[in-house]
């Protein structure tokens, strides 16, 4: 009768023994008709000669006797002439006794290598006692030396061995399934597919469980999602019925690969093949379009699972939450945060560090601080990267002092500041201007064995050419380059910024030229920097220049650009360049900002033409340009100083409204306005308005209002 295919039951269920992937249970096998399938060959090993029939029966009959007796003790006499042929022989003759079968094999392992049929008989035994944690490490110990290492041809012929020797050791099928997992453990994953070609000759289909790790070792080291899609349908074909575990690793490929609509569909498919998605499923789907930054996928997804009844847990949240922080999306971050806690999962540190990063990058440092806080209170500890972002979000609020205080509670907790957060504080310092306390912090730095990069000294020549000390940044540019640092763009655009804002134009411009020689290219923040200092002053031809040189050399102007040379032609008074520029870059789709329209407003204010001032905030608003507080401030002086009082009051009135602020420069005018107009009620108003707000008024209104009193 021809035997059906053995197909290794999927309740195999893997468990850690000295450190290899082992099996606790096994169920039974189930048989279907099959034809054309080999049967296992009968064992017929080397038959001894009398002599050594004599003499394995002997070594055989002592060893049953004197099994409690130290084996080396009971050996001893034979030692000499004991052969690798007469251990096969005595094996079969103690084969029921596995305890001793492995004192013996432990013996004559430890004075030569044992054949290859003596192992595999050693592993069938093992397999039939259900040592299966031996059998594994007798497979791994033999294909991990260094003899074996990569030799296909050695594990064809440990195979057939394998197989030659399968019956009459009690042996099951198991055997081949654990020499399948050591193959895909090690790496040899085309001698693992082989094997497991082979077995199926024989009638033997591998477990589910090793399927699965041959699965997802394909899907890491060979071909990747592709090869494990490959794998997932020949598989099948031949009797594998995968399970949710098998989904998820091909699943978790694709995604892995950016191939997350794929993964999608696959997901789509698994309750039409009668297997049924889980958490995992749905979440690793869901990282994976939360990374290429589908957000409609994303909650297409989460809604699709929760009408499942599966519950997201905190990967799939920490998940949507790092997707809309990336966005900006900082108030639904935090909503999902609060449902999240609401479901009963407790976000840990990755959650709240992500939030404070977020809150961070978009500059809100109260909203950062107060997660920072909240964490504190759920006992969670801040690590490096917490502090790291809330001490940014102060700096780049310029609230240097709050953020040297968490710097110092970071230390006070016994964690270890890192290069970034130097820099960051440094940076801090520099922008305010308190350059000592910057130098000091870098010199710390270096005492911690931390090394300062390009960056950290770029924030330190940028602090100290914005105090106008070119030479001593010059001096420290120096210094880098005896360190080996490469400038980089922001370095040299810094250098260039302090010589443009110290006058010095004409050295702006041959650092210019040194930067092409060190084979870094200007950039737009170059130019602009020098087109901004000749505009103010007054070398418009020069500027005009620049322009067209950057534009030959392809290097796309921003509107800041734009708005220099704007603002360049209203300084020069050359209000008919401003208009040809601003007709030029509505002509060409470039999109103006209220800064543009600034420039021409302000010169028609100082012009005294506010009829025309007040036409081109207009033409602005027409091009869908919003007006913003400096536009209001400069309309208002306009107006004043035109002695327009009704006008200038009504735009006040309506800047407030918009939540916009009145400078100090522009109470002046209003106050000087009324005044003038005989308008106290209105300038006194407006008076305390000023002092409420910390501002003070020209000594010349205030005694003109103390009259009025």
């Amino acid at each position: 009768m021809k035997r059906g295919p053995i197909i290794l039951s999927c309740c195999l269920k893997p468990s850690l023994g000295r450190g290899h992937l082992t099996f606790t249970c096994f169920s039974s096998f189930s048989l279907s008709g099959s034809s054309g399938q080999r049967s296992f060959p009968n064992y017929s090993p080397k038959k001894p000669s009398i002599k050594d029939s004599e003499f394995v029966h002997h070594i055989s009959s002592i060893l049953k006797q004197r099994c409690y007796e130290p084996l080396r003790q009971i050996m001893r006499s034979f030692e000499t002439k004991f052969r690798p042929d007469h251990l096969v022989w005595v094996l079969m003759e103690i084969k029921n006794d596995y305890t001793l079968v492995m004192k013996l094999f432990n013996w004559s392992y430890m004075r030569r290598s044992p054949s290859l049929e003596a192992r595999c008989i050693i592993i069938h035994l093992a397999v039939a006692a259900n040592d299966i944690n031996s059998a594994h490490k007798l497979f791994h110990e033999f294909w991990t030396s260094s003899s074996t290492d990569g030799n296909t041809l050695l594990v064809s012929h440990f195979l057939e061995k394998l197989i030659y020797t399968y019956k009459d050791w009690g042996s099951t099928p198991h055997v081949f399934d654990i020499f399948f997992q050591v193959l895909t453990e090690i790496g040899h994953l085309e001698d693992a597919r082989k094997l497991f070609d082979k077995m199926l000759n024989y009638g033997v289909v591998l477990s589910l469980d090793s399927c699965n790790l041959f699965l997802s070792r394909v899907s890491k080291d060979i071909g990747g999602p592709l090869m494990s899609l490959k794998v997932f349908q020949e598989f099948s074909e031949v009797g594998i019925n995968w399970n949710t575990v098998s989904y998820n690793i091909v699943i978790h490929s694709l995604c892995q690969s950016r191939k997350t609509k794929e993964a999608h569909n696959l997901l789509l498919q698994m309750e039409l093949r009668g297997c049924f998605p889980d958490a995992v499923s749905y979440s690793t789907v869901i990282n994976g379009y939360c990374n290429e930054g589908e957000l409609q996928a994303v909650i297409k997804v989460t809604e699709a699972m929760l009408q499942k009844g599966l519950k997201p847990n905190a990967f799939t949240y920490n998940c949507i939450i790092t997707l809309l922080c990336k966005t900006g999306k900082m108030v639904d971050a935090e909503n999902i945060l609060r449902e999240m806690i609401s479901q009963g999962v407790f976000p840990d540190n990755v959650v709240y560090t992500t939030l404070i990063d977020g809150f961070s990058k978009l500059g809100n440092a109260s909203s950062a601080l107060r997660m920072f806080n909240e964490m504190q209170s759920q006992d969670i500890i801040p690590d490096v990267i917490a502090y790291t972002a809330l001490i940014c979000a102060f700096c780049q609020n310029g609230k240097v002092a709050d953020a040297d205080q968490f710097f110092h509670e970071l230390l006070n907790n016994g964690l270890k500041p890192d290069e970034f957060i130097y820099t960051t504080l440094i940076d801090g310092y520099c922008k305010a201007g308190e350059i000592r306390k910057a130098f000091s912090l870098h010199n710390e730095m270096i005492k911690m064995d931390l090394n300062p990069n390009v960056v950290t000294y770029t924030a330190l020549v940028d602090g100290l050419c914005k105090q106008g000390d070119v030479e001593t940044a010059n001096v420290l540019l120096h210094e880098v380059r005896e360190k080996g640092l490469i400038l980089n763009i922001y370095t040299w655009n810094a250098l260039v910024n302090g010589l443009c804002k110290s006058g010095n134009i004409a050295q702006a411009v041959k650092l210019m030229k040194d930067m092409e020689v060190a084979g870094i290219q200007p950039d737009v923040f170059t130019y602009t920097t020098l087109m901004d200092a000749y505009c103010k002053s007054g070398q418009m031809n020069l500027a005009h220049q620049l322009l067209s040189e950057m534009l030959q050399r392809g290097v796309k102007p921003t509107i800041v650009t734009f708005n220099v040379l704007m603002n360049g032609f209203c300084m020069s008074g050359m209000l008919e360049d401003c208009q040809k520029l601003l007709s030029w870059l509505l002509e060409n789709s470039i999109m103006p900002n209220a800064t543009t329209y600034n420039s021409l407003i302000k010169q028609h204010c100082i012009r005294n033409d506010v009829h025309a001032a007040t036409q081109t905030c207009r033409d602005m608003c027409d091009q869908g340009v919003v007006p913003d507080g400096n536009t209001y401030n400069i309309l208002i002086r306009g107006h004043c100083k035109a002695r327009n009082m009704r006008e200038a009051w009504f735009l006040r009135k309506e800047m407030v409204e918009k939540g916009y602020n009145l400078t100090l420069e522009t109470y002046n005018s209003l106050i000087k306005g009324f005044i003038k107009r005989k308008k106290y009620r209105e300038a006194r108003e407006l008076f305390d308005e000023m002092r409420k707000k910390g501002l003070a008024a020209d000594e010349e209104y205030i005694l003109h209002l103390c009259g009025y009193e």
